[in-house]
């Protein structure tokens, strides 16, 4: 599923999706990958990781937002929200719960996929249901 907002093709995905390449998989384009996510602190540096890797396997923009503070059994959320480029570089950061503001720009990720080919090489698949 994707949707459109300022010509930016955009797919939603939640903070589990993120462990799985397949599901965030290129296969209907789009040019940013969001994830929404409650990812606890014993974990962080796999999200950090994984979002740029989304971002890199996809050549797309990846905006990660995640949960910040204590949940009612004392599980702990850093933050982390960050946005990525398509080569994996860090845009911004937080660990706070704030408001946060980057410039994407739409042929960036144009420009990409143009000069580094190789999403045409991906092999296809389908997916099966049980």
């Amino acid at each position: 599923m994707t949707f459109e907002v300022n010509g930016f093709r955009i797919r939603p995905i939640i903070c589990y999706d993120l462990r799985f390449p397949v599901w965030c998989r290129l296969e209907l384009p789009y040019d940013l990958l969001l994830c929404v996510a409650n990812w606890p602190a014993p974990r962080i540096n796999a999200w950090d990781t994984l979002l740029s890797a989304r971002a890199i396997e996809n050549q797309c923009f990846s905006v990660g937002v995640n949960r910040v503070g204590l949940d009612p059994n004392n599980n702990s959320y850093p933050g982390h929200s960050a946005a990525y480029d398509g080569l994996g570089k860090q845009l911004c950061f937080s660990q706070e719960e704030e408001a946060l503001s980057v410039v994407l720009e739409l042929d960036e990720v144009q420009k990409l996929r143009k000069s580094l080919p190789y999403l045409s090489d991906r092999d296809d698949f389908t997916l099966k249901f049980l």
